[in-house]
């Protein structure tokens, strides 16, 4: 009797979970090499109920087969991929930023070992000279940069390289390398701009950027978020109307209900 409170009951969780990625995606829009989200419903599993009209075959005078009618049981959100367009580029003064344009993610150690993934290419020095992310997290392989280094310069293909105490002549460094997968939307999020690899995005391809179809790394540049925030600012309209016309629809059964209890009685 009260199944149509449940499936409203799963429509309105799946619009709050709608509304908490759109909320994601708009207060990531400025945080750089910020990727998107989407959420992806599914409908419940259907029931199947038989009936046999019953004045129908009086008026017939013939056995007819019951009628299956299906019954949905609601609405569910299945995945909250990651849009992994490019975002728009912009330069900077420092060289320590640096944008992959093209398919491509900087590699990152984690404290435990492991490698995580990301775009955000806004990187700095800690107290040891080691290039690192704003977390502190460092690159794979990591890349130091000596004492008295007074100008770097990292080529699109990711040399890094170094000119010491104002000296012209520049000594090659370190090596950035970037990684690809097969399936980018099946990345797991770390948070802090960083991904990492599943079992739906497949082991990372290891390369060098401008070769086997890797992007090229633009040094005194950073890419933005690809969130457009008028096309979020769409989606949160059209889910307040669905939340609303699902409450509405609750308010309608249960005055449904009262009606019965009224006749009841």
């Amino acid at each position: 009797m009260f199944q149509p409170l449940y499936v409203a009951a799963t429509g309105l969780s799946a619009m709050q979970d709608e509304i908490l990625n759109i909320t994601d995606n708009l207060a990531n829009a400025k945080t750089v090499g910020f990727k998107k989200g989407r959420s992806e419903m599914e409908s419940l599993f259907y029931i199947e109920k038989s009936f046999q009209d019953v004045l129908y075959d009086q008026m017939s005078g013939s056995d007819s087969p019951p009628v299956d009618v299906e019954y949905g049981t609601g609405v569910r959100v299945a995945a909250t991929p990651c849009d992994f367009t490019e975002g728009t580029y912009t330069t900077t003064s420092s060289p320590l930023d640096l944008a992959v344009k093209g398919e491509g993610f900087l590699i990152f150690k984690l404290p435990d070992g492991t490698n995580a993934y990301g775009r955000a290419g806004n990187l700095h020095l800690d107290n040891e000279g080691n290039l690192v992310d704003p977390n502190g997290r460092k690159l794979d392989p990591e890349i130091i940069i000596p004492a008295g280094t007074t100008s770097i310069i990292i080529t699109q293909d990711g040399v890094v390289q170094a000119a010491l105490n104002n000296e012209t002549t520049y000594s090659e460094i370190g090596q950035i390398s970037l990684a690809k997968f097969t399936n980018p939307a099946g990345l797991k999020k770390l948070g802090q701009n960083l991904f990492a690899a599943s079992d739906s995005s497949g082991e990372p391809m290891i390369g060098t950027s401008g070769e086997d179809g890797f992007g090229v790394i633009n040094q005194y540049s950073l890419e933005d978020s690809n969130v457009d925030v008028i096309s979020e600012m769409m989606r949160m309209v059209m889910v307040q109307r669905v939340f609303d016309s699902v409450t509405k629809a609750v308010q309608s059964y249960e005055a449904m209900l009262t009606s019965v209890d009224r006749m009841k009685q």
